[in-house]
């Protein structure tokens, strides 16, 4: 049996918890701003702490508490930034005991009555005992919003032995209303420097001995949080016998040797497979988690780009100086292409792996994909090689003599360039815009490509699929409509033509003399163009290089040229009707 004189154990997050401002690690400008204000006797009558986890937020707000009640050894004290930590007042604040100090979660109590109960209620009543009765809502963003605005009128006013202090991790949650009535203080994470500090102090204090690695590891993992340092570093002690070792603390947190990570990201993009699966399954065989790995070869494809771009975030004193030494090499041989490529692919496979039914099967899948593509070439680069190994001399397009030119499977973007039209006005301007309009459209695959351009998919689908044109000038247009034509097809399509261009078009049916539609003659020439494009040294070469390449798309040079021309005339008003006054 446990001798009961004993004092209970206490975890180190509380041991350790800061009891005045001097204790408080890396929140320098905080403290500061509040011994200015409490020297000059300017206090607000409400503060709210926001940062992440773990930085002091209600650590904070009791040692306000503290100071604001304080009244020193001697009885006669006044609100201090260095409270005694003796007196009454200070201890049953750090107990949580003192009943002028009301403690609410704003996590448990979101409601309207529990801001009645615990606040409305008794705001009004002076304290028992202190010199200022002081409200600490922690979480204060989980309350309902009849809850604050339950609070509002109280906040802007409140008596003047009141003091409300908020804490949340969600500063965006909090309506505005609240936070103009509060002065803000936002707390850092700890840096890494700082929080080695802090961790070798809490050990020396301890007696447990623990390495340098080690500590690095338990401050990466802790992401600026000192309560989760400490807590990790407790955890750590229990865990290591004797002195506390690197290897102990990855084995605790499940983390991978790092080193062993970097050996799989070069293996990786040296685009070696075989060494890659082959490291992976040795990591998993120790007992790596495969998604812990992929986690953390995102995170050094992360840092290893940062260091690219500032090399001075190289000096991390979490990161041991062979490991610095590694990353600085990869970052000057790695393109960014390639580790941005890296990050995207690692990004979608960590969601793969946690799909799947088997993780280490779908992290092999990842490594196999990301060895193939890590050396895949830029465009500039790629095009180039495709060009060499394509016949030197031979047109692309396949022909020679006075031929037309070949369909090539290419995408070229559409010339832009000023509109020559003389400037007009009135009925005159209608007259000659609408005919420089009409001479751009001699051929209906000129009106069919206006059409896909102003981006009208049903009226482009219907005229691909269900128009046989009979005849076209500039103009005009007839033709012999499918069975599944839509009755009204004429008549919006003439619509829309006088509205894009600004002149007049005579769409009419008639019974016969229709010829294929669009659609029809596409799959027929598609087939053609298709064969033709095969036969291209350029296309050759891409197909080579790439097994299973398939062609999307084919533009003859003439339909590149209508899209050209359209695009190159004034943009009309949609609403805009030069005839309205006919």
């Amino acid at each position: 049996m446990s001798d009961p004189t004993t004092p209970a154990y206490q975890v180190l997050a509380r041991k350790y918890r800061p009891e005045t401002f001097a204790d408080l690690v890396g929140q320098e400008a905080m403290v500061r701003t509040l011994k200015n204000a409490f020297a000059a006797d300017r206090i607000a009558q409400a503060f709210i702490m926001t940062g992440i986890r773990g930085t002091g937020k209600t650590t904070t707000a009791r040692i306000i508490a503290k100071g604001l009640n304080c009244i020193g050894p001697d009885g006669k004290g006044s609100p201090t930034t260095e409270p005694c930590g003796k007196c009454q007042p200070c201890i049953g604040i750090a107990e949580g005991r003192h009943v002028d100090v009301i403690e609410m979660d704003g996590a448990s109590q979101t409601k309207i009555d529990d801001i009645r109960s615990n606040i409305l209620e008794s705001v009004h009543y002076a304290p028992a005992s202190a010199r200022y009765k002081v409200y600490i809502i922690d979480e204060v963003h989980m309350l309902s919003t009849s809850a604050f605005n339950a609070l509002l009128k109280t906040l802007e006013e409140p008596p003047p032995h009141v003091k409300f202090i908020f804490a949340t991790t969600e500063i965006r949650k909090v309506p505005v209303t609240v936070l103009s009535r509060c002065q803000r203080f936002d707390l850092k994470r700890i840096e890494p420097e700082v929080m080695m500090a802090l961790l070798h102090k809490i050990a020396t204090a301890e007696g447990a001995k623990i390495t340098q690695g080690a500590m690095a590891l338990i401050t990466r993992a802790a992401e600026g949080s000192a309560r989760d340092a400490t807590s990790l570093l407790d955890q750590s002690i229990s865990h290591g016998a004797g002195e506390t070792t690197a290897d102990q603390i990855r084995a605790m947190l499940g983390l991978a040797d790092r080193g062993r990570v970097l050996d799989l990201f070069d293996l990786i993009m040296q685009g070696d497979a075989a060494g890659a699966l082959s490291e992976l399954s040795a990591q998993y065989a120790d007992g790596a988690d495969p998604m812990a790995v992929l986690r953390d070869l995102a995170e050094i494809t992360h840092w290893i780009s940062v260091i690219k771009i500032t090399p001075e975030t190289a000096e991390d004193p979490t990161t041991p100086p062979d490991e610095r030494a590694r990353g600085l090499d990869m970052a000057s041989r790695l393109a960014m292409r390639m580790l941005s490529r890296m990050w995207q692919m690692l990004l979608k496979s960590l969601e793969e792996v946690a799909l799947a039914p088997n993780a280490m099967m779908a992290a092999e899948m990842a490594v196999i994909r990301l060895t193939h593509v890590a050396d895949l070439p830029d465009p500039e680069t790629l095009i180039k090689r495709l060009q060499s190994q394509a016949q030197p001399g031979t047109p692309s397009g396949g022909g020679g003599g006075n031929m037309s030119p070949s369909p090539a499977p290419r995408m070229m973007a559409p010339a832009r360039g000023p509109s020559n039209a003389p400037s007009m006005s009135g009925a005159v301007q209608a007259v000659a815009l609408a005919t420089n309009q009409l001479a751009t459209y001699i051929t209906f695959d000129q009106v069919v490509a206006l059409i896909r351009t102003k981006r009208d998919v049903q009226l482009l689908v219907e005229v691909e699929t269900t128009l046989r044109l009979a005849r076209f000038s500039p103009g005009r247009i007839e033709f012999q409509p499918t069975p599944t034509a839509a009755p009204d097809l004429a008549s919006r399509l003439s619509q829309r033509l006088a509205s894009w261009t600004g002149a007049r078009w005579a769409v009419s049916v008639v019974n016969e003399g229709g010829a294929a539609t669009i659609a029809e003659a596409r799959d027929k020439d598609r087939t053609n163009a298709e064969n033709e494009a095969a036969t291209i040294p350029m296309v050759q070469a891409v197909m080579a290089a790439f097994p299973g390449a398939k062609i999307i798309e084919i533009r003859t040079p003439q339909a590149m040229e209508a899209l050209a021309a359209i695009e190159a005339l004034p943009a009309m008003d949609d609403d805009f009707d030069p005839f309205e006054d006919d």
